[in-house]
Parts: C-alpha cells; sequence; structure tokens
C-alpha cells in the first residue's frame, strides 16, 4: 500500500477563499466518481462556505471533554475505517484538544497518508513555522499555532489562493469573512493594506522558491542540461581581478530590473591553472556579492569555459555576466578568450554580457601555465599529427622534392614528432618516431622502397633520429606533467587558503561547507555520518544535495574522519589525487561540527551565567526590603508583647495594621521573587483557555484600595484565550504600580476594548510619566524609575507582568497619557471558534 498524496491550498491571510477552494475541488472530484469524505472543514458561520458542504459526505466529529467542556475535533479512527480515496481536513496548523489521538493535526494527516489516503488541506502563511517571527514583524500579533515547513514542503501540491489586498477588505467589508460587528475592528488593524501586501508577497516568494525546488528535480531526474528562463538567474564569471565588482555590481543592476533576480559569482580554479589570482580581492568580491543578496561560489574544472557553461546550465541560469579580456591583443591570435569561447559555445538558452571596465588589455599578470591533463580533442589530435603528419610529409617529399637530402628529410619528420608530443604526450610522439623511422627508411634511404638499408651510415642517422625523437618527446612529456603537478597543487593551495580564510572569518554553517564541497567537486549529494560507537547505526550530521546515502559503503566516494565520523559523496567516482582537498574538507566539516556545539555549550553557559547574575542581583536588591517589613513587623510584635506598656484598643489596632501591612508586602515581594525565577528557569507553562476579561480583571484588583481604580470592562467584550491566573498576577502587578505612581485625586482608569483578531487592556495613570528612553527599561528586573523610595520594591512587577503576558500570547508595552501619565497597554489574543489550546504541562510546572 502507498503513501497518499496531500495536496495544500496556501493562503496569505484567512477569507482569501482557502476552504472554498477546497470544498470546489472536492466537488469537482465527486463528480469524476472519486470516493472523496469530509474529514474536518470549519466554515466559520461564511454562508458561501457552508452552502458548498452540501453533497459531500461528512464523518462525524468526535466528542472530547476538557475541563467540563465539551469540544470537537477530527475522528481520525472514523477516517481510517471508512477509508475513502480522498479526505478534507481543513486548518492544517490546528492544535488539537488535549486528550485528542495527535497533538496537532497536522499528525492526523500524517496518519492519514500513511494509510494510502489522499489529503487535500488549507493553511495561512502565518501558520509556517519558519515564518513566525516574521509575521510578528508585519502584524505585530504572534502565531501560536504552526505547522513545520517541512511538513509542507513534502506535499505533493501546493496551490496558491491568492487575492489582492483590496478585493479581500472588500469581501471583508460585505460581511463575507467576519461577523459585522467585527469587521471595522479587522479592517483597522490585522486587515490593513500594507499587511495584506506583506502578507502577500510573503505567500507569493514561498511558492516560488518551493516552486523551484520542483524544477530543478524535474530537470535532475529528467537530465535536462538545457536553460529554462522560468526566473532571472545571473552567474557572474570572476577571476578574482580588479574588475571583478564591477561585474559583480552590473549582475545586481540586471537582477534589479525583475522581481526574484539572483545573482551567483563564480570562481573557477581551472586544473590547467588558472591566472594567479589575489585571496584578498577574492574575499572582497565574495564579501560584495553577498552584501548585494547574493552567493559566491569556487569550482574546479580542467576547462574554465565549459566550467562556467556547466555550472550556468546546472543552476538553470538565464544570463551570464563576463569581462572584456585582460589579455593584450596579440595573445588573442594564438588562443580566444573565455568571454569569445563562452559567447560562441552559450546556444540560444543562455543571454551573455560582455561588459567593459578599466583592465581591458593591460594584461593578465603571470603567463597562464600550460597543462597536461588533456581533453579527448588533444589527444585525437597528437595522433593524427604524429601518424598522418609523416604520411603526408613522405608523399609530399617524395614526388614534389625527391633530393632534398636524408638530413633535412629527417628534421622535417622530428618536427611532426614534436608537434604530436605538444599536442597528445608522450605515446603519440613515441608512435610518431618509430613511425616516422620507417617512412624514412622506406623513402629516402637506398635501396628506396625496401624496409632494408644498403649504407651503414644511414643506419646510424635513421639510430639518431629515433633517439632525438624519443628523447625530445620524454622531455616535453615530462615538462609537461611538471606543469599540470604545478597548477594542480596550486589549484588546492587556492581551495587551502579559501578554507583557512572560513575558519579565520569564523564561519560556522556546515551545510553551506557541504555545499561549497559538493559545487567544487561536480557531486551529487555530500552527507556527513557520525555514530557514536564503532558498533552503533550511522546518524546524518548533515547533508546537502539530493539522494544522500546513509552508510559510508553506499557512498561512490567516503573518507573517515577519526573512529566515528565520515564524509560520504556521490555522484561520481574521485581520483586519487582529489583526495587530499577533499580530506581538507572533511577536517574543516568535523572543525565546524565541533564549533556548532561549542556554541551551543556556551550559550547553555551564558544562560546559567545570567541565571546566576539574576540571583546574584536578586540578593542584592531584596537584603533591604526583605528586612524593612520583618523589622516592622518585629517592632510591632515586641510592643504588643511587651508588659511595660498599657497599649490602648486603637494603639493595638495600629500595630495590627502595620504587622497586617508588612506581611502583605512580604507577601507581595516574595511572589514576584518566585515568579521572576520561574520565567527564568522556564518552568511557566500557561494553560490557555477561553477567558471573560471581567472575570480575571476585578480578582486582580484586590491588592488596592477600593476607590483607586476606575474600571470600565464591557460585557459585550469577546473572550480572550489566556491563562487565567497568569493575566490575573501581570494585570495586579500592572495596576499595583499605576496606583503607586497616580496622585490619590485621580484613581487609575482600567479600560479594555476589541481590535481586530486582539483584545486591548489599558491602564491609564496620571502620574509624572516615563521619558520615551525609559519605557524600555522600566520592563527589565531590579529597575525602578525616578525617585522611588527605598520600600517601593525591587523593581520586579513589570518584568513579571511583562514575562506572564509573554508566555500567554500577549504583549506588554508603554504609551504616554495624554495630558500626562503612563499607560500600559496589555494586548491579548482573542479566543477563536476553535477549541482552547493546552500543552501537556510537566509535573514541576504550577501555574
Amino acid at each position: 500500500m502507498g503513501r497518499g498524496k496531500l495536496r495544500i491550498y496556501l493562503g496569505a491571510a484567512p477569507g482569501v477563499g482557502k476552504t472554498y477552494a477546497m470544498l470546489s475541488e472536492a466537488h469537482r472530484r465527486v463528480e469524476r466518481g472519486t470516493d472523496c469524505v469530509v474529514g474536518f472543514v470549519e466554515h466559520h458561520s461564511r454562508p458561501r462556505t457552508e452552502v458548498m458542504l452540501h453533497g459531500l459526505e461528512i464523518i462525524e466529529r468526535r466528542e472530547i471533554e476538557y475541563r467540563g467542556s465539551a469540544f470537537t475535533e477530527m475522528d481520525v479512527d472514523a477516517v481510517l475505517a471508512r477509508r475513502p480515496a480522498v479526505a478534507l481536513v481543513d486548518e492544517l496548523a490546528h492544535t488539537n484538544v488535549p486528550g485528542s489521538r495527535n497533538a496537532k493535526r497536522w499528525q492526523d494527516v500524517e496518519e492519514l497518508l500513511q494509510a494510502g489516503i489522499d489529503v487535500v488541506s488549507t493553511v495561512n502563511i502565518q501558520h509556517l513555522e519558519s515564518l513566525g517571527d516574521v509575521v510578528e514583524t508585519i502584524t505585530g500579533v504572534r502565531q501560536r499555532e504552526t505547522v513545520p515547513d517541512e511538513v509542507a514542503r513534502r506535499a505533493d501540491q501546493i496551490e496558491l489562493v491568492d487575492m489582492s489586498p483590496q478585493a479581500l477588505r472588500r469581501r471583508m467589508a460585505h460581511g463575507n469573512v467576519y461577523q459585522p460587528d467585527k469587521v471595522d475592528a479587522a479592517l483597522s488593524n490585522y486587515f490593513r493594506p500594507g499587511n495584506l501586501t506583506a502578507l502577500r508577497e510573503l505567500a507569493l516568494l514561498w511558492v516560488a522558491d518551493r516552486v523551484d525546488e520542483y524544477l530543478q528535480e524535474y530537470r535532475g531526474e529528467h537530465n535536462i542540461r538545457s536553460t529554462w528562463q522560468a526566473r532571472e538567474r545571473i552567474v557572474v564569471g570572476i577571476t578574482g581581478g580588479p574588475e571583478g565588482r564591477t561585474l559583480i555590481r552590473r549582475a545586481a543592476r540586471l537582477a534589479e530590473k525583475g522581481a526574484g533576480g539572483e545573482v551567483l559569482a563564480v570562481y573557477i580554479a581551472a586544473s590547467d591553472g588558472l591566472t594567479s589570482a589575489s585571496p584578498k580581492e577574492l574575499a572582497v568580491q565574495r564579501t560584495l556579492v553577498e552584501d548585494l543578496g547574493g552567493s559566491f561560489h569556487h569550482v574546479i574544472g580542467d576547462d574554465i569555459s565549459d566550467s562556467l557553461l556547466e555550472f550556468a546550465r546546472g543552476c538553470n541560469a538565464t544570463q551570464i555576466v563576463l569581462g572584456v579580456s585582460r589579455r593584450r591583443s596579440w595573445q588573442s591570435v594564438f588562443r580566444p578568450g573565455v568571454s569569445a569561447t563562452v559567447a560562441r559555445e552559450s546556444g540560444p538558452d543562455l543571454d551573455i554580457h560582455i561588459v567593459t571596465h578599466d583592465e581591458v588589455a593591460k594584461g593578465r599578470g603571470l603567463p597562464v601555465a600550460r597543462g597536461a591533463r588533456l581533453g579527448r580533442a588533444r589527444i585525437i589530435g597528437g595522433w593524427l599529427t604524429g601518424i598522418a603528419g609523416p604520411a603526408l610529409l613522405s608523399v609530399l617529399l617524395s614526388q614534389f622534392v625527391p633530393e632534398l637530402g636524408l638530413a633535412n628529410d629527417m628534421l622535417l619528420f622530428l618536427t611532426f614528432t614534436l608537434a604530436a608530443a605538444l599536442l597528445g604526450g608522450l605515446l603519440p610522439a613515441l608512435a610518431s618516431a618509430a613511425f616516422g623511422s620507417l617512412l624514412l627508411n622506406y623513402y629516402f634511404t637506398p635501396p628506396l622502397h625496401e624496409f632494408t638499408i644498403s649504407d651503414p651510415k644511414n643506419i646510424v642517422a635513421i639510430a639518431i633520429f629515433v633517439g632525438v625523437a624519443v628523447s625530445v618527446a620524454s622531455v616535453v612529456d615530462l615538462a609537461a606533467r611538471r606543469t599540470h603537478q604545478a597548477a594542480r597543487l596550486r589549484a588546492e593551495s587556492e581551495i587551502l587558503s579559501f578554507l583557512a580564510g572560513s575558519v579565520l572569518r569564523g564561519e560556522d554553517s556546515l551545510d553551506a561547507l557541504l555545499e561549497r564541497l559538493r559545487e567544487t567537486f561536480a557531486m551529487q549529494s555530500v552527507v556527513l555520518l557520525e555514530r557514536a560507537g564503532e558498533v552503533d547505526p550511522w546518524t546524518t550530521a548533515a547533508s546537502v544535495g539530493t539522494g544522500p546515502v546513509g552508510r559510508p559503503e553506499d557512498a561512490d566516494v567516503d573518507l573517515p574522519i577519526g573512529d566515528n565520523m565520515a564524509l560520504a559523496l556521490t555522484g561520481r567516482v574521485l581520483p586519487a589525487e582529489d583526495r587530499r582537498v577533499l580530506g581538507a574538507f572533511a577536517a574543516q566539516a568535523a572543525v565546524v561540527l565541533d564549533r556548532q556545539r561549542l556554541v551551543d555549550e556556551a550559550r547553555k553557559s551564558r544562560e546559567l551565567a545570567e541565571a546566576n547574575r539574576i540571583r546574584t542581583a536578586l540578593l542584592a536588591a531584596v537584603s533591604h526590603d526583605l528586612r524593612t517589613p520583618l523589622a516592622g513587623i518585629k517592632a510591632s510584635v515586641t510592643s504588643l508583647r511587651s508588659d511595660d506598656v498599657e497599649w490602648s484598643e486603637a494603639d493595638k489596632a495600629e500595630l495590627l495594621e502595620g504587622i497586617e501591612d508588612g506581611a502583605d508586602r512580604l507577601a507581595a515581594l516574595i511572589g514576584n521573587l518566585l515568579d521572576m525565577s520561574r520565567l527564568n528557569t522556564g518552568t511557566v507553562v500557561p494553560l490557555i483557555r477561553e477567558t471573560d476579561l471581567d472575570e480575571v480583571v476585578p480578582m486582580a484588583l484586590g491588592g488596592v484600595p477600593e476607590d483607586s481604580v476606575d474600571l470600565d470592562i464591557p460585557e459585550t467584550l469577546p473572550m480572550v484565550a489566556v491563562d487565567r491566573g497568569l493575566l490575573e498576577r501581570a494585570v495586579a502587578n500592572i495596576v499595583e504600580n499605576a496606583v503607586k505612581y497616580s496622585p490619590h485625586s485621580q484613581p487609575v482608569t482600567v479600560s479594555a476594548s476589541a481590535l481586530g483578531s486582539r483584545v486591548e487592556l489599558r491602564v491609564v495613570d496620571r502620574g509624572p510619566g516615563v521619558p520615551d528612553a525609559a519605557k524600555d527599561r522600566i520592563f527589565e528586573p531590579f529597575q525602578r524609575h525616578g525617585d522611588a523610595p527605598r520600600g517601593a520594591g525591587v523593581g520586579l512587577g513589570l518584568a513579571v507582568a511583562r514575562g506572564f503576558t509573554e508566555a500567554i500570547g500577549g504583549t506588554l508595552t508603554a504609551e504616554d497619557t495624554p495630558g500626562g501619565g503612563l499607560t500600559m497597554v496589555l494586548t491579548l489574543p482573542m479566543a477563536g471558534n476553535g477549541p482552547p489550546v493546552s500543552p501537556e504541562l510537566p509535573t514541576s510546572a504550577v501555574t
């Protein structure tokens, strides 16, 4: 039984029509005879969506009781028992009620897929886990229900349900999305045109990246090498010369002309000897291209032009930017430049831009080294020159210049032998020498046209010819080999220098290092494997590319790193001479992995150090504040127990009131200290449930005088999804702080209102206020603003309030009160139509 297929309708915001599109697709499938059922669809009281459910088979939901209330979730067992061909499951990022089969709905969907059932689902872009911070920056709202990106990326189909911000706002204004009483608040907050535009762009870019992944996989599976110009990718060929900066900037300007343009700078170190490049200049150009939003790539290739074109086609590039050659004009007579060769061989699918610069025709510095790693064309040319050349020369000399002389004939034959050595190496030259000696014997030494020699002098001459030819060919071949070795060592030194530079720069991205290794050796995949012991299974520490292996023995190339780590590469078998550079990459990968783990340990150490610092500051801060109420309590108790003074009833009541006030101050101080400790240790786990503010806020005002607060909480206010206990403690600290600084004649105002998908609670005082520069600092631990008396607390109230507010998914900020004073704005998430969310609590967590 195969795995089912997942189709996702992705939207930029609620109301764009994801559920409607999903139901429309279900009706089309039912009309085609597909067995399709509704596992879970939430229509949110939208009439048009609700109508689309008619005619579809709906699996009855499972009812779950949680904390005295009944909620409904998708009945996974019922869907599995029904075994339809296709199941509709709405809201992929939804969190199930505690007691459900799985904690998240995407886990329910995974079970259905494993059972071979196709699933059609929906999700909004703000619910993707990796985009939480970005969405919060755009909208100011943190999404607590998320789905891992990998779940969405594994979908077989992703369809974007797109709608312009103006059209979505019109749909909302017509009442097609929210109830009429919520429309104005939604349009003025979350659904502002700027928010919707940014979310729409985010969704379009995410889908575009996913489409690009599909395209790369398809091209790889079908071995498609030609460029498909679906997206502008501009490859910049750089040599490490000073003109590289001009080329990179020019490519960046070209990329800016089209949305989604991408710049890839590639430096090719040729094994046949690339012009020496300055490592400093390469580092500058690497930084420049990364600052401009591009990427830098380092590749080894036998031929610069071929390697550049192969790289461009491999990444599906549409344009190549090259500079006019720095070689002098006379050098082009012997060999065309890289720019000319690339332009000639690029074909119709690649646009080539030749950019002028200040270094044109000024020379390339050191001469290009000649290599001995010859291509097939060079070897074939050597054999043709060594064999066909002497044969043709024999015919010409015997027909037109028969009396030239044996010595001159030998020199001409020797010329072809040298040419064969220069073109094809030692073997063609040896064959040319042997074949030439036979031709000299047959055509030019008496008796002619016979393989015999009558004159002993001619025997010596031919022997000398063979010896000279073999010696010269050997010397030429040896020089070529030495040149090749030098060129290869130089290419290796460039890579090793680059690796050393990455260490000095502190680069710690293991994936980036492995991707650079994969590009350098043109491999299909690279994976770093490790295991705990010799008999333990291998685990993947990091991998790049497609089709990584799980064991070193399954790879085309494997390199051990110590006893329990290995680098495995697939794609082709590398020659032994490449293993030195491969070993350097492997050692660097092990170092980067160790560095990452050390960084994690250092971060944990810093957290422990910060906790110790807070504890130290805590002891220093509370030493006096704990003693002061204790001293007052001790003095009052001692006075009451004294037999020397006869206390009146009024005096006794005053002393008892002092004891009570001191005990209350101690209780509040110790409560804040404990709360701050829980926040620092991460043991605050909220129990989120639907709550009415008019039930919580009055309970938080018990610690302030009755006439010090004016309360304005409308009964029609929507419910909020919060932890009641944490919210009560946060509000209590905020109100007590406001009452402390507000004049006695002007009570603090506590009001609430609904704005879009959130509820705002505002605590307004008429005190001295706080400067803008100090508004964030007042929420830090042990901070007391202005001339607060020593006994006013240790400065933890607002820090605890903000910590609790953020723990329940809200925000706490400070604003100026018009006319003077400070307003604390506590923003809380509005309870949705779905059931409340409550994570499982550890046994040590208490709220």
